[in-house]
């Protein structure tokens, strides 16, 4: 099935006000062209090198989300243009994105990323640690970053039950605060991600194929 008709299958499946990120990582930018296209314009990378080699190649209206793991010394290569960094796993990093983001004259938006999944694997901060950046007063002083929201990965089992659990979880955490974007879900869970309260899921081997 070509990447134009999977996205209208997945666009279908999904409710207006949930966000389609359209996972592009490894793949190359022909596919990345064909879903622009059929008309998507939110893709996201998980490497910054990667992503800033499509940057310069690929259609200037495409807005750029950051999905994967950031490291503190790479921040400076995607400050200038980034739309939305979903993994901010540390104080530091976002410290760094506020700094690196000032330089530009920005304010670049960002997702908490929480560990919900019981996987060593998956990276994230533990709620309470999240509460402390939010209510932290240094945050006020910060005033390049913007947090908008949260960003959960579940666990990779096939325990639907788990998987809605987690999500669960997260999104009685988000309603706690006064942020407005979820980010969770990806192709193998976004349904249930969506049930659970999903404002934006992250979707790449449904739309491109497996890798």
């Amino acid at each position: 099935m070509s990447i134009e008709k999977n996205l209208n299958i997945i666009s279908n499946s999904i409710p207006e006000n949930v966000t389609l990120v359209a996972v592009s990582k490894t793949k190359p930018n022909s596919a990345i062209e064909e879903a622009y296209i059929a008309g998507q314009r939110i893709f996201g990378e998980n490497k910054v090198q990667e992503l800033v080699g499509k940057k310069a190649l690929l259609p200037k209206d495409i807005q750029w989300h950051l999905i994967g793991h950031l490291q503190k010394n790479k921040v400076k290569y995607i400050a200038s243009f980034i739309s939305l960094i979903h993994g901010v796993d540390s104080f530091e990093t976002l410290k760094e994105i506020d700094k690196q983001a000032k330089k530009h004259n920005r304010i670049i938006d960002c997702l908490l990323q929480v560990k919900i999944a019981v996987e060593d694997s998956k990276f994230g901060m533990e709620i309470i640690d999240v509460k402390s950046i939010l209510t932290s007063e240094k945050l006020d002083t910060m005033k390049n970053v913007n947090i908008v929201g949260l960003m959960g990965m579940a666990s990779f089992t096939d325990n639907s039950r788990q998987v809605i659990n987690e999500f669960k979880s997260l999104k009685i955490f988000f309603d706690s605060t006064k942020l407005t974007t979820l980010s969770m879900g990806m192709s193998g869970d976004y349904k249930l991600a969506i049930e659970e309260g999903s404002t934006m899921v992250r979707i790449g081997s449904a739309i491109f194929g497996s890798r």
